[in-house]
């Protein structure tokens, strides 16, 4: 906490959080959070788009402990609605009445509200989250045994940070093969990183194919 709080200044008015994080995948410990509810003057707003993934429950039940805080969801990852481009906030009815005064008119049109809704009722359509938790744990035991990879960092969001010698030549390699990661190379403390999604058996077996095949070559 002490070092976010650092990079604050005496006009800070909003602290924003991502847990866990895009795209180390990192949970960050409930105790540090709270201490930034405690400590910082303004609202925290924290991004929970990858939380269904975790071990960890997330901070909505919280939320009368702390009437700073905003969370933020998403129907994009967990329940497989990324074309919907439809996310929630939830936060004290003081600060969402807030929210309804500077939002514009309409901003969720009906359709949207009836997919949205039907998703909540029907979760069971969608593979259980221990699904994607193993396929997770598979992929990274297989990447753990090419000499290419340098690191596969914890995570507990849907997708891995990885270290590879040459990450731009494995990211056109992969492209070549119509299998898409997210080359974060250049992000400041990810140099030499892919950010690499969890993807079905199918799609994690050929991805591992591909890179072995890279491995020996």
């Amino acid at each position: 906490p002490a070092e976010i709080l650092a990079q604050c200044g005496a006009e800070s008015k909003l602290l924003f959080l991502c847990s866990p994080n895009n795209p180390t995948g990192n949970l960050f410990e409930r105790r540090r959070v709270e201490a930034l509810l405690d400590r910082f003057p303004g609202m925290v707003v924290l991004d929970e788009a990858y939380i269904d993934y975790a071990d960890e429950a997330g901070f909505l039940a919280l939320l009368d402990q702390f009437p700073k805080l905003i969370v933020l969801q998403t129907f994009s990852k967990a329940r497989g609605l990324a074309g919907l481009r439809l996310g929630m906030a939830f936060a004290a009815p003081e600060i969402i009445q807030w929210l309804n005064r500077i939002k514009p008119p309409y901003n969720v049109n009906t359709q949207s509200q009836q997919i949205a809704l039907d998703a909540l009722q029907n979760q069971d359509r969608l593979p259980p989250i221990a699904y994607w938790q193993n396929e997770q744990k598979r992929l990274a035991k297989g990447l753990a045994k090419l000499d290419l990879v340098q690191a596969i960092y914890p995570s507990d969001a849907n997708f891995l940070l990885v270290r590879f010698e040459d990450p731009d030549s494995i990211y056109k390699e992969l492209v070549q093969q119509s299998i898409i990661v997210r080359n974060r190379s250049r992000l400041p403390r990810c140099e030499g990183c892919l950010r690499i999604t969890v993807g079905t058996a199918t799609e994690n077996d050929q991805l591992l194919q591909m890179l072995q095949k890279l491995d020996k070559a």
